[in-house]
């Protein structure tokens, strides 16, 4: 999933960058007197728009996800799987042909299990777009981007270390991978919790039917 959110927040700082002072005046309003430090440490800026992030992310994706289901669901995959490539193996036809009878009722139920991840993804949208388009506004107005790394002496934020992505992008993705792993399974915990439970179903009753 990140991965495919660093490609989609890259496509649409492409194609959408004319908003980008719009947005991140709106933005810039709520979240530079929170974590701007006036430009002073635009690392930790960076960190800490990395950190509301992951905190909106793995909290709408928690909300929409029956994490039960999910993992129901990917047992009953796994075992499809290996009844498959055991009646190939056997060349058991008649039962490769149940299978294959079955699969599309298998694949309606894997959508219906991941449908709340799609859901969380528009929502995550809303609010993680002008986010980056905050962070890229504000990096952009410092009097000074550079910063010191263990191998170099002033690294632009702006430069493309890897030819894809500049150097801030890769610093907020490189540290969501790492923080936002822990945060995200502590919110898979607790989302088992019969306290979660009880919280999710007086909310959204559906979303437990």
């Amino acid at each position: 999933m990140t991965y495919m959110m660093l490609f989609l927040v890259l496509m649409m700082l492409f194609l959408f960058s004319g908003v980008g002072p719009i947005l991140g005046g709106i933005f810039g309003s709520v979240l530079q007197p929170v974590i701007g430090f006036s430009g002073e440490y635009p690392i930790l800026t960076i960190v800490l728009a990395g950190v509301i992030v992951v905190m909106l992310s793995g909290s709408l994706t928690n909300f929409f996800t029956d994490w039960t289901k999910m993992g129901e669901m990917q047992q009953t995959q796994k075992a499809f799987s290996a009844e498959m490539q055991k009646a190939r193996r056997e060349g058991n036809t008649n039962k490769v042909n149940k299978l294959m009878k079955m699969q599309p009722e298998l694949m309606k139920k894997q959508q219906e299990a991941s449908s709340g991840s799609m859901k969380s993804m528009l929502f995550l949208f809303i609010f993680i777009w002008p986010i980056f388009i905050w962070l890229r506004t504000f990096l952009a107005a410092l009097p000074h981007y550079y910063v010191t790394v263990p191998w170099a002496n002033n690294v632009s934020l702006f430069s493309w270390p890897f030819g894809f992505g500049q150097a801030w992008i890769w610093i907020y993705f490189i540290f969501s991978i790492v923080v936002g792993q822990v945060i995200r399974q502590g919110l898979k915990y607790i989302s088992w919790s019969d306290w979660w439970k009880n919280i999710k179903s007086r909310i959204s009753p559906t979303q437990t039917r």
